[in-house]
């Protein structure tokens, strides 16, 4: 074989050694994930958000009108649905007429909501001598973690050597902070992207632009008005 036959295998099996490496990916053998946002992620899903109205005395009081009308508010933002009302029967029949089902409609339409916004169902309530509810509900676009917490698969003692010898965060670290940050978080949009710029402020914008064409320093000076801890209080 030529010498220049030589160098060309050469390098065309040196290449093909390299891409045989650069198709491999690393592998975390581990049966935890090292980063807890991807063992428990936050998703956006559509859940229902429900609300139970007891309206017995055909009126609402003051505490279920409050309830109510906050309902209806989160609806007009976030609703995707309509709103099931479901109310209890015994032995087949309805007693709409006798758990306020009217004073919920009259409350939903003096806060926005149209009647025909609300579809009436039937749930079979188990003793008419118990306080059966109505029961709302829409479906709402919510974030959450696709599990429950409190899963403990694995010992975190010292029971299990080769577990306790990786130095990793046990399996449910985590687990209850991403579901504390799902349920404080307002709009679940804001997890998956920013919202756009609002506008701007003219006027504060308009004087520092004359202070700047003044020759005059643009910033503002505050006033800190307030006693200090010192001055209040002796050593």
């Amino acid at each position: 074989m030529m010498p220049h036959a030589r160098t060309f295998v050469a390098v065309v099996v040196l290449g093909l050694s390299l891409g045989a490496c650069a198709g491999r990916k690393t592998e975390i053998t581990g049966s935890v994930l090292p980063d807890y946002r991807e063992r428990h992620p936050i998703v956006l899903t559509e859940a229902p958000r429900s609300l139970d109205i007891y309206a017995g005395a055909r009126q609402l009081d003051s505490r279920q009108s409050s309830d109510l009308a906050a309902f209806a508010a989160e609806y007009r933002t976030h609703g995707r649905s309509q709103i099931i009302a479901e109310v209890p029967t015994y032995d087949g029949r309805s007693t709409a007429g006798h758990h306020g089902l009217h004073a919920v409609r009259s409350a939903l339409s003096h806060n926005g909501i149209a009647g025909s916004v609300v579809q009436v169902r039937g749930y079979p309530a188990p003793d008419h001598t118990i306080a059966a509810p109505i029961r709302l509900s829409f479906a709402k676009l919510q974030a959450q973690v696709p599990h429950s917490c409190g899963h403990w698969p694995d010992d975190l003692g010292t029971s299990n050597w080769r577990v306790s010898a990786q130095n990793t965060s046990y399996w449910n670290f985590g687990c209850a902070t991403q579901n504390n940050l799902a349920a404080f978080v307002a709009d679940p949009l804001d997890l998956e992207r920013g919202r756009p710029e609002g506008r701007i402020d003219t006027v504060r914008r308009m004087t520092a632009i004359e202070k700047l064409r003044a020759g005059q320093d643009p910033s503002t000076t505050y006033r800190d008005t307030a006693t200090r801890i010192n001055q209040s209080v002796g050593n």
